[in-house]
């Protein structure tokens, strides 16, 4: 079990915790391997970010689940939040992942405030994290939810930090890690 990779990126607010994710999911495809998961993106209008896509890396179906004018209960900060939709892309997403045979690395972009207000996601982050194989995750730096707690207490996730100062490395530090452990292909 120990030998299975699975890394948690932090790191500040649009300090490129995505962008991160994306190179490396990307070199590693290029390798053969196939991943499956979710990530969020910013959706921008007029230069400015308005909300946020949830979206399936496989099928690249996507939806706004956080927007400055979404009317919803769910808030998180200036943002409503539409559970519904994380819950139909990315918690599907995480679920086929896990259960894909044909899925190497499972990725989850991001476990963050508004991502855990759906229970369901929180529960399928622990089933990802709990499966027997390699993962990618990106975490909320500051946020002190149980979920967070718990994942940054867990021996078997190695976590690094993106900054302004490592961004352009720590991609190829994290595809390396990975590449060693994974199985090979053929």
């Amino acid at each position: 079990m120990d030998d299975i990779p699975k890394i948690g990126i932090t790191g500040m607010p649009s300090v490129g915790k995505t962008q991160t994710l994306i190179k490396i999911i990307e070199k590693i495809e290029k390798s053969g391997y196939k991943l499956e998961g979710m990530i969020t993106t910013p959706l921008i209008e007029k230069k400015k970010r308005v909300g946020l896509y949830v979206e399936d890396w496989q099928t690249k179906e996507k939806e706004v689940f956080a927007r400055l004018d979404l009317d919803s209960k769910d808030k998180v900060g200036k943002y409503g939040v539409d559970l519904a939709a994380l819950e139909r892309v990315g918690v599907h997403a995480i679920e086929k992942a896990i259960n894909d045979e044909d899925t190497d690395i499972i990725v989850i972009d991001e476990i963050g405030k508004m991502e855990m207000l759906s229970e369901k996601f929180c529960e399928m982050v622990i089933e990802a994290l709990d499966s027997d194989k390699p993962i990618m995750v990106t975490l909320h730096k500051k946020s002190r939810t149980p979920l967070l707690q718990d994942i940054r207490r867990r021996d078997d996730i190695r976590i690094l930090e993106v900054t302004a100062v490592n961004r352009n490395l720590l991609p190829y530090k994290i595809e390396k890690i990975m590449a060693e452990k994974l199985p090979p292909l053929f």
